[in-house]
């Protein structure tokens, strides 16, 4: 929902409501002059214009909040009454509509139709709007409805008596402690009462009498609660009471003459009053921010909650969230309020519903929704129909959805322990179905993790307890294996499970299968130590030396691979570094073995690739398994750090510029491409969050790089945004030209392929990622050119080779005669020449020894 949620209904309020609200009707007849006509027909054709494109926009984007306001208005504007309720039906089924929306729409249907049955669908609308927010002139608008429309009523029938009660003291429990604008209910209920008076018969004495003290108690009841005209409304009393026949003076303001109880309650509500008008004045402060008036809101409930009295608070509730509705921390705060110290069900059960609606993005208030319907006694098809909406919804990472099937699962396995609230249908298949929903849902992202440990683990235990199935138990742990056996707490869990039940030969088994992987740390070490720990206590003399067989040679092959790993890391930190170029005669003969040693670099890596795959051989990995997990166990979470989510969660990207995006390791991030959109025009206020939202409704997002100045970390308008498939990509391609924050934005596929050919030729004003950089070095990569192998006259001189710092943190050496990012004036003082540019690079045959030591020599 967006956050200009009063500021749009405000626009549709505003000073032509009047106008808008008189084009309501069918179209009166139409106007003579031509120049009426013409300028009616363009407003016309603007408004079909306009209406199409919003439709559109609606069917494209269905979440956005603004666009059903804008849409709803223009409905609105032209008429269409039966568009306009479709539309405002469809919006309210999405958001919680503020209550001035709810106002138009029950005073248009009041303009448009007659009878009984449009007199009970407008009663519909009003209960509707007073459940959303709390407002006192949506509940006069209903009151007034009511009595001018309803037959019952206005003839002053007993059971129309009754009915307009039950409102007025609805109205009351919900802002009559309102003190502000709580007095207009009272007086409205009062003056009903009043007319009820004058309808009923002097002769019958009786009826007067209990009209009489109905009035009377109102009176009572009003002055002692703290609202603003306390004062204007004991002047009345009086005055009324004069009129009944009392004596009491009207011009003095205390309260002499008043029954005992009705002054204290009186004098109460009066300090009570006093105590609460700086708060009160804080909030009708016009020039404070939205802000400060939410810190002022916090404030006055705080100490409402020091007061201690709960309708109180609650009411003050209302009134925050009706000016906040998106602030999900004020939801979090009223919520928790309920729970812990009103502790009434249906009015927790309500809050949540609208929290949810409001801030739906909160996983922790769907959480506590499912928890208050638990203790309401909720019926199970409520429970599944709100977990299945929670699941409909954009969290910020995986772990809250775990907590959110955890939490349904928690609630399912209580409710089977107890017999009596076993419902038809309630069994253990709906929880291991919820598990395994779970697993197909999280196990792809949360792949060796802790979250996914203690889903299955958790899953196993009940269905040996609640299941009493132990091959399904054993099923939970071998399907855990398969995505995270790289986690030695995996195995250790499915081997504690057959300790447990005092299946030893099934745990030796499981020791036997995953004593010679390779864990993180020394999680491989600590596995063959269990293992024989756990011979020593189950396992016989035979067993144990088998054990060892097995185990100590695993342990030196551990031995040596870490003593080798830690000598290479010390003869790695005491190579001396590089010594500087001398400035002599004997750099010529340096220069020379340096370009031999770029030519065999590709050798060395391949030495050095052969070497890797000896040294994995040590260790003697016997299992299968170890070759697709030793990416993962030489350095954990390496391999697994960049992750796909689908468009309903939000991926944990930054903000900082690509080629600050490093590794683990610390080398940068290398970014392929292969389904990415780059988007240019940005707005300077755009950030990731405004495109996560903008390519919603394309979906398929999986990560966003906005790109930013170096030095002032200001945004320079560009973004590239990956997606998950080629078919989301097109999508978001497809919504070229159009507008985030008042700008049209550029979309087009991204391709390096285009880029490293512009590169190639050296262009200094090459556009894109690498900023007139070769294209070989897009993504923070630093490569050689072809050019740089050769040995030019420069070199002989002695000078050091020129290097230029890439903006991505690499440096790029420029060996021979590039100097296409150098004046001319400057590469002619360094020895070069055009002509000699010309004739290097028509020779194209490679060179001998003896002529590379001419060439070198020749001067």
């Amino acid at each position: 929902m967006a956050e200009t949620l009063e500021m749009e209904v405000e626009t549709l309020n505003g000073p032509d409501n009047n106008e808008r609200e008189s084009k309501i009707d069918l179209p009166k007849a139409t106007v003579s002059s031509d120049s009426s006509s013409s300028d009616s027909d363009s407003d016309e054709d603007n408004s079909d214009l306009k209406l199409g494109t919003l439709e559109k926009e609606i069917a494209e984007n269905p979440s956005s909040y603004d666009i059903h306001v804008q849409y709803i208005r223009v409905l609105r504007k032209m008429g269409d009454i039966e568009k306009l309720r479709k539309a405002r039906e469809s919006m309210s089924a999405l958001f919680p509509l503020s209550p001035k929306m709810w106002q138009e729409w029950a005073k248009d249907e009041a303009s448009l139709s007659d009878g009984s049955e449009a007199f009970d669908a407008i009663v519909e609308l009003y209960e509707r709007g007073v459940k959303e927010y709390l407002s006192v002139p949506l509940w006069c608008d209903y009151i007034n409805f009511v009595q001018e429309h309803d037959r019952e009523v206005s003839q002053c029938t007993p059971a129309g008596i009754l009915k307009m009660r039950d409102l007025f003291e609805r109205a009351l429990t919900a802002a009559g402690l309102h003190v502000i604008e709580g007095s207009k209910i009272w007086e409205a209920y009062r003056e009903f009462e009043q007319a009820i008076f004058f309808t009923i018969d002097d002769a019958d004495s009786g009826d007067k009498t209990k009209q009489v003290q109905r009035i009377r108690s109102l009176f009572h009841r009003q002055l002692s609660v703290p609202l603003t005209n306390s004062r204007s409304t004991l002047l009345a009393y009086k005055l009324w009471e004069v009129e009944r026949g009392s004596t009491i003076d009207v011009n003095s303001d205390d309260c002499d003459g008043l029954p005992s109880h009705t002054k204290s309650a009186y004098q109460k509500a009066m300090q009570m009053f006093n105590d609460r008008v700086q708060y009160e004045d804080q909030l009708s402060q016009c020039d404070s921010s939205e802000t400060e008036r939410l810190k002022h809101f916090m404030t006055y409930i705080k100490f409402e909650e020091s007061y201690g009295d709960p309708a109180r608070v609650q009411i003050l509730y209302e009134r925050a969230i009706t000016k906040f509705p998106v602030s999900s921390d004020l939801w979090l705060s009223y919520t928790r309020y309920l729970d812990k110290t009103l502790k009434v069900s249906n009015v927790a059960r309500s809050v949540y519903s609208r929290a949810t609606r409001s801030c739906t993005w909160v996983a922790e208030l769907w959480i506590r929704y499912l928890l208050s319907l638990e203790r309401a006694h909720a019926s199970e098809k409520e429970f599944s129909a709100v977990f299945e909406h929670s699941l409909q919804c954009g969290f910020s990472n995986y772990e809250e959805y775990l907590d959110l099937f955890l939490t349904r699962i928690d609630g399912l396995r209580r409710r089977i322990s107890l017999p009596s609230e076993l419902e038809d249908g309630l069994n253990y298949a709906l929880i291991r179905d919820t598990f395994q929903y779970a697993s197909e849902y999280l196990s792809s992202y949360l792949k060796n993790t802790d979250g996914l440990l203690r889903l299955h683990s958790y899953w196993a235990r009940l269905e040996l307890n609640l299941g009493k199935d132990l091959v399904a138990a054993r099923g939970v742990w071998e399907s855990l294996i398969k995505t995270s056996g790289a986690m030695l707490e995996v195995w250790q869990g499915y081997i504690a499970m057959e300790i447990e039940l005092g299946h030893i030969n099934e745990a030796r088994s499981i020791y036997k299968r995953c004593y010679s992987k390779r864990f993180s740390g020394t999680g491989s070490e600590d596995l063959c130590h269990s293992w024989l720990r756990f011979e020593r206590e189950f396992g016989t003399l035979e067993e144990f030396d088998q054990a060892e067989r097995k185990v100590v040679p695993r342990l030196e092959e551990l031995q040596l691979y870490r003593s080798q790993q830690e000598s290479k890391s010390a003869a790695a930190s005491a190579t001396p570094k590089e010594d500087p170029p001398a400035k002599n005669s004997s750099q010529k003969r340096k220069l020379g073995t340096r370009v031999t040693e770029l030519q065999s670099q590709s050798k060395r890596q391949k030495n050095t690739a052969q070497k890797t795959i000896e040294l994995g051989k040590i260790t003697g990995e016997n299992d299968a398994d170890h070759k697709s997990n030793e990416a993962i166990d030489a350095e954990p979470n390496e391999a697994s750090n960049v992750s796909t989510f689908p468009d309903t969660v939000k991926p944990d990207t930054t903000n900082e510029q690509i080629g600050d995006h490093l590794s683990e390791g610390g080398k940068p991030l290398v970014y392929t491409d292969q389904c990415t959109a780059f988007v240019s025009s940005l707005s300077l206020q755009a950030n990731e969050e405004h495109l996560r939202e903008f390519f919603s409704d394309s979906g398929g997002v999986t990560a966003i790089r906005l790109l930013k100045e170096k030095f002032s970390g200001k945004s320079r308008g560009l973004a590239y945004v990956d997606f998950s498939d080629d078919a989301h990509l097109e999508a978001a391609v497809a919504k070229n030209k159009q507008k985030l924050l008042g700008q049209k934005l550029s979309i087009a596929r991204s391709d390096p392929k285009k880029s490293q050919k512009r590169g190639s030729f050296g262009s200094s004003n090459a556009r894109g990622r690498g900023r007139g950089m070769p294209s070989g070095s897009e993504r923070g990569v630093a490569m050689v050119s072809k050019e740089s192998l050769g040995v030019s006259k420069e070199s002989a001189t002695g000078n050091a080779p020129p290097s230029v710092s890439h903006r991505r943190g690499g440096h790029v050496q420029l060996l021979g005669k590039n100097t296409f990012a150098m004046p001319r004036n400057v590469a002619r003082s360094l020895g070069g020449s055009s002509n000699d540019q010309t004739n290097e690079a028509n020779d194209d045959k490679p060179k001998s020894n003896d002529e590379f030591r001419k060439m070198l020599f020749k001067n």
